[in-house]
């Protein structure tokens, strides 16, 4: 899973973003219902954050959008999405198909699962998980609009082998060339999957 991400605004590529969805439309409108967003430093779940999604041409553009979505009689919003079985659970099948975003972030944040010889699983220590020789983790998600406002999930995907022994889920992520192909609303995401990048560093946080 992913329920934690950080955007370094020291970076000159994710300044640049974070600029630009500062200025968006949607920026806008979040901050005039008190929920502004955030720019630097961990991202949170029900953050406003910078994402990358199509604009109305279809090419890659930057907004603010809200993590999770909200669903009726749930208490808490719905924040990952699993990329085997998107494409068929209700919630997130249009979405699959024509709303697919990129979160860009530094890197993201993982908690290790242990278990006990009973079985019972606690947390364990915190790391910080990029992909090897990347300054940008361009992560998947989904996006759609709710009460005229865009909300993001991001996608997970079965761990490789340098996360596997923290979790047994991690984000999907793709090289930064994909981000256009990967968000135009005609796209096939199906043939992307395999261009998910796996080898990862991983340091305590």
């Amino acid at each position: 899973m992913c329920c934690r991400y950080c955007l370094d605004k020291t970076s000159d590529e994710l300044e640049d973003i974070i600029a630009t969805a500062l200025s968006s439309k949607t920026a806008d409108k979040f901050t005039r219902i008190c929920q502004p967003m955030v720019t630097n430093g961990e991202i949170k779940p029900t953050n406003v954050a910078p994402v990358i999604a199509p604009a109305p041409s279809g090419r890659p553009a930057v907004f603010a959008m809200k993590w999770g979505y909200n669903m009726p009689g749930k208490a808490n919003p719905i924040l990952n999405a699993r990329v085997e079985t998107a494409k068929i659970r209700p919630t997130f099948k249009e979405d699959w198909e024509k709303h697919r975003c990129i979160i860009p972030a530094s890197y993201y944040y993982e908690w290790e699962h242990l278990t006990d010889p009973a079985g019972r699983t606690k947390t364990g220590s915190k790391f910080l998980i990029q992909p090897k020789g990347a300054s940008v983790t361009w992560l998947c998600g989904l996006y759609r609009i709710e009460d005229g406002l865009p909300y993001f999930v991001v996608l997970t995907r079965e761990p490789s082998d340098s996360v596997s022994q923290i979790h047994n889920r991690m984000p999907m992520i793709l090289p930064k060339e994909k981000i256009a192909e990967w968000t135009n609303p005609e796209g096939m995401p199906d043939r992307l999957i395999d261009y998910a990048l796996t080898e990862m560093v991983v340091e305590k946080a």
